[in-house]
């Protein structure tokens, strides 16, 4: 399924990440990959409200909880870009009012 909200395209997603040379690139790649993916969802299954917004960011966030290894630790950097990404999306698909907390809930990060 190709992405089509415009916000969403046009994002660098986990921009700070890439920059910092101390996150392996094949990493943040996997991560960004979960990120689209979680987008995909959103337009696939539309969420009708928060509840079922969270729903798919939780699931999303476990596979963030996955890429955790050796070579990519979520610390402080990396889960503050991540939550900010999974905050981005909720935006761009009309869920201003969504608790990042709540977005990122299932994190063991």
């Amino acid at each position: 399924m190709n992405i089509s909200n415009q916000q969403v395209t046009g994002h660098s997603f986990l921009e700070a990440l890439y920059r910092d040379g101390y996150y392996p690139d094949r990493a943040v790649d996997r991560g960004k990959e979960i990120l689209l993916r979680l987008c995909e969802r959103i337009e696939a299954d539309r969420p009708a409200d928060l509840a079922a917004l969270y729903v798919l960011t939780q699931a999303a966030t476990e596979e963030f909880n996955d890429l955790q290894d050796d070579d990519f630790d979520i610390e402080t950097v990396a889960r503050e870009e991540i939550a900010e990404n999974f905050w981005f999306v909720a935006d761009a698909y009309g869920f201003a009012g969504a608790d990042v907390e709540e977005l990122i809930a299932t994190r063991d990060w």
